[in-house]
């Protein structure tokens, strides 16, 4: 950082207020200003190491240090190592589009029970699906519905289906 500009700064505004006074009074603020120009930038290098210290101190790690390159300073600032984020891991897949069958907008609270090792099983097929429990059951029931799975056909083709007692479904739940 050139702080040259500062001081210069500093000396116009000095020497436009000696402007004002006598030929003698201008040349004192001459020899003045000379004088003054080591004075100005040790101050301005002390304001700038202090507020480096303060930016330092309210790093929770790191520091920013001031250093003195000819007539001009500059910033050091130290940040910790970065630590390597850990992997993330891959991203579940996307759920089965839904067929075009219908408008998805409307749609239907169901409620169902099933026996808790059946809710188990559905649990897990969801999860090695990488979908929650609800969206594996309507996608599954929406296979079913659409003859695009297991269990499309809810009455097997049995030849005794006429006999009272022997239709047997079978399908997803």
């Amino acid at each position: 950082m050139d702080i040259t500009p500062y001081v210069e700064l500093l000396r116009r505004d000095l020497q436009n207020a000696a402007e004002v006074g006598e030929a003698s009074g201008r040349a004192t603020a001459e020899r003045l200003l000379i004088a003054l120009d080591p004075s100005a930038r040790l101050a301005l290098m002390e304001a700038i190491s202090q507020a480096a210290a303060e930016i330092t101190s309210e790093m929770p790690a790191g520091s920013v240090d001031v250093r003195l390159n000819g007539r001009e300073l500059d910033f050091v600032v130290e940040a910790p190592a970065a630590v390597p984020a850990p992997p993330t891991p891959p991203l579940p897949p996307a759920p089965p589009t839904a067929p075009e069958d219908g408008d998805d907008t409307n749609l239907a609270r169901v409620t169902l029970r099933l026996p808790e090792p059946v809710k188990k099983r559905a649990e897990e097929l969801a999860a090695q699906a990488g979908q929650s429990l609800n969206t594996w059951l309507v996608s599954t029931v929406r296979a079913a519905t659409s003859g695009e799975g297991p269990g499309s056909q809810p009455f097997s083709n049995d030849p005794f289906a006429g006999r009272r007692g022997n239709r047997r479904m079978s399908g997803w739940l």
